[in-house]
């Protein structure tokens, strides 16, 4: 039924003005993404593709599209004045599956791969360093095990005095082709060839050294300059030091990923550094220095008078430097928590007594309270019994 069917632009996701660009740069989207050899024994993907492929076939031909702005779906159900009888004829599929998929869909040209120079693929490894030399940054080794060229054969895989042979399966374009009828026409699909692995050659006497691969593995240090400022999970990128290329292309690259480790006392927020350092009861009370850590080392600083708990004060340019400039540097901020001391000596509790009554007597808050609650109490019941009487 006609009404069963989703409105051909809400199936596309564009707009009812959308011009032939937009339209079929929203089809090549979903094509790609539900093509069935991008999803094989998925129905539901296979669904999606053919309803997708059949509003692109209506919506990228001019008078289909105007025919179903006027009639909808009823304009190819052979009712409301329409034309009726739809088809894909109209549509330029291999366009779709040749410019648009390019090596994926052969579409009505050959999209094999180049079997040329080829770059290697990076390499990853991890190294731990503390809060310290991430905020100042540091140069640390690292033992790997990496591939060099073969000296034996110089990277060719072939056996001294012999040479790789074209691929008789690909004819040493490196991939290799098929195709099905669909009903939306003629399909290409380009897959890497599974004898030569891509590379358009096949070594029939493998290299003794290297058994035919062209490299051989071994362990070396590598040095790696972790710069100031870097943070826990950023990487370093350590150019030409991955796996080697083909076909003579250059070298990948080694990322080292950096992992800080917990520090005891400071915490990290971007460029900024917190910490809590705690104060005595006195100095709060009086004023005083106290000393704060931080990473440039120990700092004096001058508590005022008065200072409650979880004050927090900032030591301006001690934090992290910044990735792009370590002369800018973040600040250190520290929360000053006033300390309550346990133990007290019977000359420092009566010392304290004193200096709570010439400070409010706070200890004697609550019976104050209690007791000008029963003079209230009193009062007016006296008052009441006066009126009482008449």
């Amino acid at each position: 039924m006609a009404d069963q069917k989703r409105d051909y632009y809400e199936v596309l996701g564009v707009e009812r003005g959308a011009d032939d660009a937009s339209i079929k740069k929203a089809y090549r989207q979903l094509a790609k993404k539900y093509h069935p050899d991008m999803n094989p024994g998925d129905a539901e993907a296979e669904k999606k593709f053919k309803e997708a492929s059949e509003a692109y076939a209506i919506l990228s031909d001019p008078d289909k599209r105007r025919q179903y702005d006027q009639f909808g779906h009823a304009a190819f159900d052979g009712g409301a004045g329409g034309a009726g009888g739809f088809d894909f004829g109209g549509a330029d599929f291999a366009d779709i599956f040749g410019d648009i998929f390019g090596d994926f869909f052969g579409g009505g040209r050959s999209s094999s791969r180049s079997n040329g120079p080829m770059r290697g693929a990076n390499i990853r490894t991890s190294v731990r360093i503390t809060f310290e030399q991430a905020v100042f940054g540091v140069d640390k080794e690292l033992d790997l095990n990496l591939k060099d060229t073969c000296k034996t054969c110089n990277g060719s895989g072939a056996k001294p005095g012999t040479s790789p042979e074209t691929c008789r399966k690909c004819n040493g374009r490196g991939q290799v082709l098929t195709q099905y009828q669909s009903p939306f026409g003629m399909i290409r699909n380009s897959q890497v060839c599974p004898d030569c692995n891509g590379s358009g050659k096949t070594i029939k006497d493998k290299c003794p050294d290297c058994h035919g691969t062209g490299y051989i593995s071994g362990r070396k240090k590598i040095q790696v300059s972790i710069p100031a400022g870097i943070d826990n999970g950023q990487s370093v990128r350590i150019r030409d030091k991955g796996e080697p290329g083909t076909n003579g292309g250059p070298r990948g690259d080694l990322l080292v990923e950096v992992v800080v480790d917990r520090h005891p006392i400071f915490q990290r927020q971007d460029m900024n550094i917190f910490s809590t350092v705690p104060v005595s009861f006195a100095i709060a009370a009086l004023g005083g220095e106290v000393i704060i850590d931080t990473v440039d080392g120990k700092v004096a600083y001058n508590v005022k008078a008065g200072t409650q708990t979880d004050t927090r004060v900032r030591l301006r340019g001690k934090g992290v430097p910044s990735l792009r400039n370590k002369d800018i540097r973040g600040d250190h901020y520290v929360t000053l928590v006033v300390q309550v001391p346990e133990k007290l000596s019977n000359e420092a509790k009566e010392l304290l007594r004193k200096f709570d009554k010439e400070t409010g007597n706070s200890l004697e808050a609550v019976k104050n309270a209690e007791k000008d609650t029963t003079v209230n109490e009193e009062k007016k019941e006296k008052k009441k019994k006066f009126f009482d009487k008449f």
